[in-house]
C-alpha cells in the first residue's frame, strides 16, 4: 500500500501545477495520498509560489468536497460503503458529529488531519445545507494549505517535519476560540 502511494504521489508530482489540482481535487472524495505532500515538496522548491500552491489546493479541493457531497446525495450509504468499506464505524461517529456540531465538524474536518473525503461524502447522505457545506469546506481547506503554505515559505526545510504539529496547534487554537466565544454568547443570554 505505501508503494502505490508513492506511485500516485510521483504521478501527481510528475503533472506540477496541474498534478497538485488534480490531486487536490480527488482527495476530497477518493482514497489517495493527501495533496499536502505535494503542496510541501512544491512550497520548499519554489517559496516564492508558495502562496499560489495553496490557492490552487484551496480552489480544487473545494471542488472536489462538492462532487463528494454530491456522490453522497444521489449514492447515499451503499456508494459511501463500497468506497469505505469496513469504516461504517467511522460514519457513525461522523453522523453523531454532525447531530452535535453540524458545519463546525465540516470545517475542523477540512482543517485537520480527520479524512476530509469521509465528511464530504457523508454531507451529502446527511443532506447538510448546501452553502454551509461550501463556505465550511472553502474556509477548512483554506486554513490548512494556507498555513502549511506560510509557514514553509518563512521557515523553509527546518520546520517540514514540525508541519503537522503546527496544523494540530492551530486546530488547538481554533477549538479555544470557538469554546470562548461558544461560553460568551451563552453567558450574555
Amino acid at each position: 500500500m505505501h508503494e502505490l502511494i508513492i506511485q500516485m504521489n510521483n504521478v501527481f508530482q510528475s503533472m506540477g501545477i496541474q498534478g497538485l489540482a488534480l490531486n487536490s481535487f480527488i482527495e476530497s472524495f477518493f482514497l489517495v495520498p493527501p495533496p499536502d505532500i505535494l503542496l510541501i515538496a512544491m512550497d520548499l522548491a519554489n517559496p516564492e509560489k508558495a502562496i499560489y500552491y495553496a490557492f490552487i489546493c484551496t480552489i480544487f479541493s473545494t471542488m472536489g468536497g462538492i462532487v463528494g457531497y454530491l456522490i453522497g446525495l444521489f449514492g447515499g450509504r451503499p456508494v459511501f460503503n463500497f468506497l469505505f468499506r469496513n469504516k461504517h464505524e467511522q460514519f457513525d461517529n461522523v453522523e453523531k458529529l454532525y447531530n452535535k456540531y453540524g458545519v463546525i465538524a465540516v470545517f475542523f474536518s477540512a482543517f485537520t488531519p480527520i479524512p476530509y473525503k469521509i465528511f464530504t461524502i457523508a454531507s451529502g447522505i446527511l443532506r447538510m445545507n448546501f452553502p454551509q457545506f461550501l463556505v465550511a469546506s472553502f474556509f477548512g481547506r483554506g486554513l490548512r494549505f494556507f498555513i502549511v503554505s506560510i509557514v514553509l515559505m518563512l521557515f523553509g526545510d527546518t520546520i517540514k517535519e514540525y508541519i503537522e504539529l503546527v496544523i494540530i496547534a492551530a486546530s488547538v487554537l481554533i477549538v479555544v476560540f470557538f469554546i470562548l466565544l461558544y461560553k460568551k454568547r451563552h453567558v450574555l443570554k
